[in-house]
Formats: structure tokens, sequence, C-alpha cells
């Protein structure tokens, strides 16, 4: 009998959002074969039909969007304003890449031909085949969509996986495609790592989003097998705070971007460098933080609700201990959470050497730690030096110092006095390093990574 994998909520650990049985490798490859065959019309499917199937699935998100925000909000605690974003988030996706199913599939080039044989020379896109997606809990409906959508776009079909986690928000993305696509074409897989294994070996292109542990291990599966593959895992961003910055809203957007959500987005600031003196700015941010509103995620007026589950809220006891007693400071937060859920004080930190694990290593929880830098160049060398690579925010007024700060990162995005969370759908996601694996997604990138690119010699037949 296949394993039971349970959901609960996690700000109420007894209440059971969803039980299912692991589905079993043999399982994972006779839905493969089914999704492969309904894949076969699926991509003759002309590119308005495919469209309308997309615009339709969005139409569906926006009439079920409060259930659905209750929904991501019972079952991962994310706060409902957040919920909320991220279900028109999600129907701005679908919209999005209903529109690139009409987007140009080549390009025309100029053909080497002899000058009396006409003809043309073309490149065009074309599925892949069957799409296998593992997504995580911590965006439950988004993350799914921006991978799944754009399978579909380009004519894939989809084997998605959710984090088990967020069963029952993963089987809510399928349930969005109800009656719009081919039987067997979008189906979700629940299961944990077996289940995940089976789905990469049976998918003809791979999309992961998850720990840096897992997605290592995605990326040489897929390596093996030959599949194209993207992974995108974890983030110890920094923010760097120049001497120009006004401390206030500055302090404020920082608290946001690294307490906001419990901490748990791959995006979220977990180190603020500070250039000069770090008295002043950390003074307003030690007030920010402790203005971040903690409790049930129901309620509007929270921003931070718990952490996913014991063994997390475990996770940033312990990094809050080590890094005490390595002599590092507790300016906010350290005590236990309120309630009867997984919840966390949100913490932060200075005296922090900056090679110490809690500096260096993503805890995926509302934790960050101050440091400070001399000067800008130092500043720069400390937001680089970690071995993840995924976002860094600057804040400041001088043009000359933003535009000095953000050549020297090396970070897949860069944030001028913006929070290091925040999404573009429509641009290139990815970082570098640690943080990513393989092609960007989102964006056009995303056409280009669930197809193949094919060139084309159409010439006349020779003139006798």
């Amino acid at each position: 009998m296949s394993e039971l994998i349970r959901s609960c909520s996690p700000q109420r650990p007894t209440e059971l959002v969803a039980e299912r049985a692991a589905v079993a490798p043999d399982q994972v490859r006779a839905l493969a074969a089914r999704a492969r065959t309904a894949q076969a019309g699926w991509c003759r499917e002309p590119a308005a039909g495919r469209a309308a199937a997309l615009r339709a699935a969005a139409d569906r998100l926006r009439e079920r969007a409060d259930v659905l925000a209750d929904l991501i909000v019972r079952e991962v605690g994310k706060p409902v304003g957040e919920a909320r974003a991220e279900v028109a988030r999600g129907a701005a996706i679908l919209d999005y890449y209903a529109q690139a199913c009409l987007a140009a599939t080549g390009e025309l080039l100029p053909p080497s031909l002899p000058a009396d044989q006409p003809g043309l020379l073309y490149t065009e896109r074309r599925p892949r085949g069957v799409a296998g997606l593992l997504t995580p809990w911590n965006f439950p409906l988004a993350i799914p969509l921006w991978k799944a959508a754009p399978a579909l776009a380009t004519g894939n079909a989809v084997l998605l996986k959710p984090s088990p986690d967020a069963m029952a928000c993963g089987e809510a993305v399928q349930r969005l495609f109800d009656g719009l696509l081919p039987d067997g074409l979008l189906q979700v897989v629940q299961g944990g790592p077996e289940t995940g294994r089976a789905v990469v070996a049976a998918s003809d292109v791979v999309s992961f989003t998850g720990s840096a542990s897992v997605g290592a291990e995605v990326a040489v599966a897929a390596a093996r097998a030959g599949l194209p593959v993207q992974a995108e895992m974890g983030g110890q961003n920094a923010a760097v705070v120049l001497p120009d910055a006004d401390p206030g809203p500055t302090a404020a957007l920082l608290a946001g971007a690294a307490m906001g959500y419990a901490g748990q987005k791959c995006t979220a600031t977990r180190r603020i460098v500070v250039v000069g003196d770090p008295a002043e700015f950390t003074e307003a941010l030690v007030a920010a933080v402790e203005a971040v509103r903690v409790g049930d995620p129901a309620d509007p007026a929270v921003a931070a609700g718990p952490v996913i589950s014991a063994a997390a809220r475990t996770r940033m006891r312990d990094a809050v201990t080590a890094a005490r007693e390595a002599g590092a400071r507790v300016l906010t937060g350290g005590g236990p959470g309120t309630g009867d859920g997984f919840f966390v004080a949100p913490v932060l930190l200075d005296r922090v050497d900056p090679t110490h694990p809690v500096a260096q290593e993503e805890t995926f929880g509302p934790l960050a730690t101050v440091l400070s830098a001399p000067d800008l160049a130092r500043a720069v060398e400390l937001a680089n030096g970690v071995r993840y690579g995924l976002v860094t925010s600057v804040h400041g007024r001088d043009v000359g110092a933003l535009l000095h700060a953000v050549r020297g990162l090396d970070t897949g995005l860069v944030r001028v006095n913006a929070p290091t969370t925040g999404v573009d759908f429509h641009a290139p996601f990815g970082g570098e390093k640690a943080s990513s694996y393989g092609p960007r997604e989102q964006g056009t990138a995303a056409l280009d990574f669930y197809t193949a690119t094919r060139t084309v010699t159409f010439a006349a037949p020779p003139q006798p």
C-alpha cells in the first residue's frame, strides 16, 4: 500500500487539510504515458485554441479567488493579503501566457542556396513533450502556474508534483483546467521524494523549485537522462544600505522583505549590509521589525504567520542559539512564538561573523542579520560572499554609487530602492551560483525552455 501523506494547517497543526496516498513510480509512468498520448493532439491545437483554454482558466481563477485565497491561508499559513495577491498574480500569469500562444515561434533567416534556387531558412520552436514540474509549498498557486502555463502554451503536457505541504492547493490548480484541456494532459501526482524522482524519470523536460540540496539531485538526475532541466533553489539575499538612504522608509521596506510571510520566500532579505556607521539605521530597523505583526494569517492586519512546520520552527531556534553562542547579539525576537501553531517571533541579529552559518546559509524563516561595511567596495564583497546568488537590493540616492553597486553584484536579480522580494512574471527569473541551474524561467524565456528549436531549409526544386 502507498504511503499516506498529510498536509496540516501550520497555524492549527491538528487541522488536517488533505490526506492522500503517494503515487507510486509505476503509476507515475502510466500517467506520463497517458499525458504523452494527450499531448500528441494538444500540440496540433491551433494557437488560438490553446490561448482560449488559458484565458478560460484565468477567468475561472478570478471567479474562485476568495475560496482559493482562503485555501492558501489555511494550508500554508500565508497572510491573507499576500494570498489574495498570489491569486491575482496567478490569473495574470495565465492571461500573459494566453497571449504568448500567439507569439512568433521562430525567425526567418537568409538561406545559403544557389542564386537560381529560391528558398527559405527559418527556425521554429516545438514542444518537448511531457513537462515534469516539481513545486514548493510557499507559493502553492503562483509557482505551479508560472511553470504550467508556458508549458501548456507551447503545446506540452504537464505532470505536476506539488509539495506534500501544499497538496490541496496543487489539486486546486488542476481543477482550474477541468474540461478545458484534453483528458490526461495535465495531471497532479502527490507524493514525496520517490514520487518526485519518478516524475523526473518519466518526463521530457523538468522544472524544479525548492531547496538547493534537492535541486542538485534533480539537476543531476535530469542531466544523466539527457533532459533539459531548470532548478530554482535557495537564496541568502543581501540588502546594501548606502549612507544616504532614508533610514525610516528603508528600514520599513527591509523589515517587510525579511520578515513578511515569516521569511519564507527564496527572495527574502537575509542579510542587511549597512555602509558606514550602522547605529542609526539599525535603530530604525529594530523598530520596523518589532512593528511587524505576527499572528493568525487570516487576520488582514497580520504580516507574518507561522513557519510551515515544527521542523522549520526548530531550525530557526537552533540557528539563533548557535549565533548567540558565537557572540551574536539578538536585537529582536529570540523567544517562543505565541499560539498553538508554529509561530516564531521575527529575529534580527548583529555582531555576526559574516562567515558564520547563520549569515551564510538559508534558514528560511523570519531571521536576518545586520552587517556593517566601511565602504561600498566592502559592502559589495560581503553581499557576494555567499554560495548563493539570487537577488540583491541596493538602497540610496547617489546614482553613481547605485550603479557602481549594481555593476559589482553577482546575483541574477538586482533591485534598486525596491525589496528583494517581488517577482515580475513577464521578465526572466533566476539566480547565479548555487541559487539556480539551467535556463531562466518566466517571461518569454519560459517559451524557449519548454520548446526545442529546429532549423528548416525549404528550397524550391533545383532547376534542370
